[in-house]
């Protein structure tokens, strides 16, 4: 029942309704009717209800698509610790001594305080490194005068100086006005203005300026409209379409910038890939389709953002390609400048074949977030067994984080790994063979889809115990793709391919 609506409208919501199938021009033609004949609030309103049937309906068509699942794509998914996923275990009864009381508490001890967590507390001064550094001498004092107090010492310098943080609002682009002084002789007429300053430069838009619209756009998915907004009401104008064209005009000085980094990335150690989707409008109409499309898959119709994360050692490289190639694809013209004599990379990614290079052979590892994820989203009905699989699980993180804490190098990572996780996941693997091999579980049932992941993508998802540097799981991708994300979800489309 929705709440708010009266009887009437309640009665005529449980009456069974026949069905009706529409395709993708009948819905765009009855929505631009719609907005013929409504008011453009009414008409979002309208137009929001008809994309969420139609996303309801693709979405329950997916047999894969479960309660919890389409809870999640509706609602947003929480925490997936195990905490938070799974009942608390039942607590064991104190011990008891033979007399039946529970055993006295020590006389001399008690419980140990539990350290605090990490909190967002103040930032250091050390913590500023973008800031502009005053240095600010004694106003009367200097090394080896005597000192003012006791008159008989010498005061010296101390090696740390006294520090102060002053914090200050400004516009993100600042702008500043030069006013040129003119003299003019009233004989002949010349004018004479004065010469600029150092360092005012010739252009009104300087490169860092570029910089931070590209930053604030494609960083931190500030579309341009807001900026604009924004720089309007501090007093610096900054239109919209000015910041698309310096934009534009810089992204060629950064091209060959770009090239070098997919070379480097190309050389790494573990090169992580995944996907996510994107709007291009260009893309989107018919005939646009059909040319886009011209000597490619004809059953190709999604457009993607392609993150791909290349490690080495302590560098990161993160790329995006936007537009129909798939992150397998995008992965093949990166490892296309690998270097020959390096041998083939680690390749992190989920169980998807489209994330796969064709052309190129890499060291394939699955994530482990994937499989744990399967487990996660069943809890509800099986809380026991996926309790077990969780707690197993969450070991072999704890041996990861470890081994990250001591900054063990990738051999000694491996045998530790191979010591202190690899008996925790020989004895999940048997735990999984045995719900099957004793029937324990129905395999078309949620939690045998889960266990039969992990069984069929075992190799790959241990990876890590038997090749040095291999990751647990994609979360590193996973994580920069939120970038495209939040430019996505605030600027919603690119216009074209070129944007």
């Amino acid at each position: 029942v929705v709440p708010g609506l009266s009887g009437t409208a309640r009665a005529m919501k449980t009456t069974p309704t026949p069905r009706m199938d529409l395709n993708q021009d009948e819905v765009r033609t009855l929505l631009e009717r719609a907005q013929a004949v409504l008011t453009p609030q009414d008409y979002e309103k309208v137009k929001a209800l008809v994309e969420m049937a139609v996303y309801l309906s693709q979405a329950i068509e997916d047999r894969q698509t479960t309660i919890a699942r389409l809870r999640k794509l509706l609602f947003g998914s929480g925490s997936e610790k195990t905490q938070d996923v799974v009942p608390p275990a039942p607590t064991a009864p104190p011990p008891t001594v033979p007399d039946g009381t529970a055993p006295p508490e020590p006389a001399d001890g008690n419980p140990e305080p539990t350290p605090p967590s990490p909190g967002h507390g103040r930032h250091g001064a050390e913590a500023y490194r973008g800031a502009e550094k005053v240095r600010v001498p004694h106003a009367f004092l200097h090394s080896g005068d005597p000192c003012p107090e006791c008159k008989q010492g010498t005061v010296y310098e101390l090696a740390g100086p006294g520090v102060l943080v002053r914090i200050v609002g400004q516009a993100p682009v600042q702008a500043t006005v030069y006013e040129l002084q003119k003299l003019r002789c009233n004989l002949c007429g010349k004018v004479f203005t004065a010469q600029a300053p150092r360092g005012a430069g010739s252009e009104k838009y300087d490169a860092t300026a570029a910089s931070m619209m590209a930053l604030l756009k494609y960083g931190s998915g500030l579309p341009f409209n807001r900026l604009e907004g924004l720089q309007g009401s501090l007093g610096i104008p900054l239109p919209a379409s000015t910041q698309w064209d310096i934009v534009q005009a810089t992204a060629g000085t950064v091209e060959p910038a770009y090239e070098e980094l997919i070379r480097q990335a190309a050389q790494g150690e573990v090169l992580h890939n995944d996907d996510t989707t994107v709007k291009i409008l260009e893309f989107m109409g018919k005939r646009a389709r059909r040319e886009a499309m011209a000597g490619e898959d004809s059953g190709r119709r999604g457009m993607f953002t392609s993150g791909i994360v290349s490690t080495c050692e302590d560098r990161r490289i993160a790329l995006f390609f936007s537009g129909r190639r798939h992150a397998g694809e995008n992965l093949a013209t990166v490892l296309a400048h690998r270097a020959a004599d390096l041998g083939p990379p680690i390749q992190m990614c989920d169980a998807l074949s489209r994330n796969l290079p064709a052309t190129f052979k890499t060291l394939l590892a699955h994530c482990m977030a994937h499989g744990r994820r399967s487990f996660v989203e069943v809890v509800e009905p099986f809380p026991e067994e996926c309790r077990y699989v969780l707690e197993k699980l969450g070991e072999v993180y704890k041996h990861d984080a470890l081994a990250r804490e001591r900054k063990l190098s990738p051999q000694e990572r491996l045998r530790f790994h191979q010591t202190e996780s690899g008996p925790v996941l020989g004895e999940l693997r048997a735990w999984c063979a045995r719900q099957f091999e004793e029937r324990r579980v129905e395999p078309n049932s949620g939690l045998g889809q889960a266990i039969a992941y992990l069984l069929k993508h075992w190799e790959k998802l241990t990876l890590f115990l038997c090749q040095p540097g291999a990751p647990l799981d994609n979360n590193i991708c996973e994580r920069a793709l939120k970038l495209a994300i939040l430019h996505r979800k605030n600027a919603l489309f690119y216009k074209t391919q070129n944007g």
